[in-house]
């Protein structure tokens, strides 16, 4: 089996359980598709300011119109804002709401548990030669870091 396969195996498990604790903490409006925008709208991964769709769409490997689609449809649900832009007249900024944060929160919670239980599987300092490496490899893979 390849690295990659191995790689996507673990984060499917990981986007799972994200969702299952999502489903537990009342988001259950969230579909897979909502929480891969969503991700990129994590404060800890955006400034303040927020994001273009465009650069959304880009980074969730999505067209324009199907993270647009996605967007009315956590708008319509609180979890998201739309502003104009102050740089660009014609353009909007999306943030997250207040709910959308606290779904984040959750979320971000449960990667916790989850890396908590992973480091007790693989031991302290395997586990942190995993994030080291992955670490590394995003260097190479991640355009948008």
């Amino acid at each position: 089996m390849s690295t990659a396969t191995l790689m996507f195996i673990g984060h499917r498990a990981a986007e799972a359980r994200v969702m299952e604790a999502l489903v537990a903490a009342g988001a259950d409006d969230i579909t897979l598709a909502q929480s891969r925008l969503m991700q990129r709208l994590d404060l800890r991964n955006v400034n303040s300011t927020g994001m273009r769709l465009t650069d959304l769409a880009e980074q969730a490997r999505v067209t324009k119109q199907t993270a647009g689609a996605l967007l009315d449809q956590l708008e319509r649900s609180g979890y998201v804002v739309r502003s104009p832009d102050p740089n660009d007249a014609r353009a909007r900024l999306v943030t997250l709401s207040d709910k959308g944060m606290a779904v984040c929160r959750a979320a971000g919670e449960e990667i916790a548990k989850l890396e908590d239980e992973w480091r007790a599987h693989l031991g302290t300092r395997r586990f942190e030669q995993l994030r080291e490496a992955l670490l590394a490899l995003r260097e190479i893979t991640d355009p948008y870091q």
